[in-house]
């Protein structure tokens, strides 16, 4: 998988700004809406798509599936949606500061293994 350019530390993103940061046109986007279940952003009230940052990332490895590994949608789909151990495959080419909120869940993992220390003494 090609490097994916740093996605901004925001918790929201409009289909404008993901459609910049992934090089994919608007369309494409709510094309995949239709064709993958597992990217659907929310919606304000407005009917505004709300990507975070989670579907972001789907959206490059959807892109590079596509695209690079040359899958059809269908493809991407079985790849997307197979069995588990898949589903988890799905961002392990990420970086891991890319990964969705891992440094908040490493921060909660040592004040959870703080507190146990404490409460073991």
């Amino acid at each position: 998988m090609k490097e994916i350019p740093p996605i901004p530390d925001k918790e929201y993103f409009t289909i404008g700004e993901v459609s910049q940061i992934t090089q994919s046109p608007k369309y494409t986007l709510r094309y995949w809406e239709n064709e993958f279940k597992l990217l659907r952003p929310v919606r304000k009230s407005s009917g505004q798509r709300r990507y975070r940052k989670e579907e972001v990332e789907l959206v490059f490895k959807i892109k590079d599936l596509l695209y690079n590994k040359r899958y059809t949608i269908e493809g991407v789909k079985k790849y997307l949606t197979g069995d588990k151990r898949k589903t988890q495959l799905v961002f392990k080419d990420l970086k891991e500061e890319h990964l969705p909120d891992t440094k908040i869940l490493r921060e909660i993992k040592e004040e959870l293994t703080a507190v146990i220390k404490l409460l073991k003494r």
